[in-house]
Parts: structure tokens; sequence; C-alpha cells
């Protein structure tokens, strides 16, 4: 939970900060007023003990519904969390709480009547029949607060046809909004791509993706946060005929050697009968790390997957990197994840905007 005190005026002191591209020895870093300033005068020294300082981690995929989940978010040093649906109401009472893991949320899906996330609680209002209902949906999202635009694709039983997810996304375009694509198959990646979705949400569990696919993305300048720790735990848990964890193992591996951006998100939710496998909020997201180092990203890569890639490809410009003026969240490691990432999980401190929390207990 977060610390009473406030967000005291700190100087961390003897730490390896990893400023995006390489560890710096020997740094001091302050955080004053909940930033990351300059002047350490008058601050309360914390020796470092010569660990690696991060910036707060960013999972860029969590579905959320109440505080408590923030709560276990900061523990494992997630300090920014992006939703990919929930309800409206929900998303309203989890923005801007002190001390607490900050988030961003697409609100209301827009889902295909029919398929099988149309049972889901958040799925009502954003049941989309045609591409004449593109405008007015995406402008009863801006209504709710969306940060950014969801579509479901390639759900099973029904889905959108190309028309519709073509003007769902020419109409988040209209209004700003970046559109992120749940596409889960090769096919559900071949119509979001096609329809210029901004965003790629999971890693086919049919097949992996071929050069062409990645390539198309790497061009059009997409991103990809692939989900492995939900597609891992579908094989699992529900092994659907034909899915293979080693087809989204393969297509993050082709995706990264094309040069399309890997953000790092988990699919974590609260247990629900609607949901094939669980993924508990926190601790999921440093498996996902080790599943994208398994999957042949560099230990640099697999970093720069939960802090400054999703802060740059998400328009967070007051986070992702350790910085003054950015928001002092950060996350104070006793061993190096440059040279192993399960390194991620030895958290000894940690600050969301400049309010310390408790770590969880990781230990194996």
């Amino acid at each position: 939970m977060a610390s009473p005190q406030g967000s005291a005026k700190v100087a961390i002191t003897n730490v390896r900060r990893f400023d995006g591209h390489q560890l710096v020895p020997g740094s001091t870093v302050v955080i004053d007023g909940g930033l990351i300033g300059t002047d350490s005068a008058g601050a309360q020294q914390v020796d470092g003990g010569g660990g690696v300082l991060l910036p707060g981690l960013i999972d860029a995929h969590v579905h959320l519904d109440d505080a408590g989940q923030l709560a276990v978010l900061g523990s494992y040093g997630i300090t920014t969390a992006l939703d990919m649906a929930s309800l409206p109401a929900a998303s309203a009472s989890l923005r801007g709480l002190a001390g607490q893991t900050d988030i961003r949320s697409a609100c209301t899906p827009a889902v295909a009547p029919g398929s099988l996330h149309s049972i889901l609680p958040t799925a009502e209002a954003g049941l989309i029949t045609g591409p004449d209902e593109a405008k007015r949906f995406v402008a009863d999202r801006v209504a709710e607060g969306a940060d950014y635009i969801k579509i479901v694709i390639g759900s099973p039983f029904a889905d959108h046809d190309q028309a519709t997810i073509d003007a769902i996304v020419a109409a988040a375009h209209e209004q700003g909004k970046l559109v992120v694509a749940h596409a889960s198959s090769a096919e559900s990646v071949a119509k979001a791509q096609a329809a210029g979705a901004d965003i790629l949400t999971h890693a086919p569990l049919d097949q992996a993706l071929d050069p062409a696919a990645a390539a198309q993305a790497a061009a059009a300048g997409r991103v990809v946060v692939p989900t492995l720790t939900m597609m891992e735990a579908i094989v699992a848990k529900v092994a659907p005929p034909g899915a293979d964890y080693a087809h989204a193992r393969g297509s993050v591996a082709e995706l990264h050697q094309a040069g399309v951006p890997i953000l790092a998100g988990t699919d974590a939710h609260e247990a629900s009968d609607f949901i094939p496998a669980d993924v508990p909020h926190g601790e999921s997201l440093h498996r996902e790390l080790e599943l994208l180092a398994d999957a042949g990203l560099p230990l640099l890569d697999v970093l720069r997957a939960a802090t400054v890639l999703p802060a740059r490809y998400f328009g967070l410009a007051d986070r992702g990197a350790i910085e003054p003026g950015n928001r002092a969240d950060l996350v104070l490691l006793q061993d190096d994840p440059l040279s192993d990432i399960r390194a991620t999980r030895s958290i000894r401190r940690i600050w969301c905007a400049g309010i310390e929390h408790k770590p969880a207990d990781m230990r194996k």
C-alpha cells in the first residue's frame, strides 16, 4: 500500500540508473514533489547500495475493476497500467488516485454481436452491427473519456466484416485516437493491418506470422503488445484446437527481427467465468518480460518494452524514463536485469509519483 507520509523530497544515491540504453553507475536521482528533480539540497538521503534504478514499469494491457488492483500493481513496480476494456464508471473511479498506479483506458471496446466477447460485462454498449455505426461508437467512447479506441477482431462465433473495422479505425483517427486491435489469429491480424490499426494486441496462436506480415507492420509503423503470458495460459489451461504457444513466440521473434516495436503487456484481469485463463495483476508482468527474453528479444529491448516504449507509443511524455520533470515513478532493484531479466523481481523499493509502496514478496 502507499506510504502515508506522502511524497517527501528524497535523494536516491549510489545507484546504477537505467537511461533507456544502459546502466549509468554512481547516479543520484532526486524525488521532489512527486517529480524527478535536480536539487538534492535538504533531501532525505536513501543509499541505493549500488542497485539498479528503473523507471516505473508500464503494463500495456490490463483489465481493471477496482482500486485494490492498483495497489497490487504498484507493489510489483507497475506504476502505469493501460486498461484495454472496463466499465466506464470503473475507469473513471480509478483515475488520478494519489500515490497509486496511474491508468489510461479504452473504456468500452467495439465487439461483434454474437461473438464470444459479446457476453463480457463491458461489451453491451460496444456492440457494432455495421460501418454506419462507427462514428457514433467512437463519439460515445470519447464522451466516456477513452484515451484510445479498442476493437475486438477475430472473436470466436462472430466477427466484424472488413468494412466495419475500416470505418471504426477511420472514425477513431478522425478524433485523434489511437486504435488498439485485439487480434489473436493470423486472419485477424491481417484484417487489423488492412484497416490501419495502430497497435496490435495478442500474438496469433493458430500460426506464426510470416515475414510479409511482419514487414507490413514495420512499414506502417505499427506496434505490437503480444501478451505472451495470456497466450501461454490459454494453451496450458484451455488448449483450443490448433493453438500452439510456439506460434505466438515465433510471431514475436519475426516481428522483432522486422523492426516492429514490442511492448510488454499481460492481459491481467480479475478471475472470472468469462475469461478462458487466469493472469494475475502484477506478478504477470515480470513473467511477460521473461517470455519476451525467451522469444529472442535482447534484454535491453525487454526493459525498454516495459518503460520507454509504451510511454512513447501511447503518448505518455512524462514517464518511461528517469529525467527531470517526469513523474517520480521509480523501482529500485537489488540485481541487474541486463544480466538476467529475472532480476526485475529483486525489488527493494518502489515510488509511485514520489510516494513509496511496499514491494510484493517475489522470492521463489
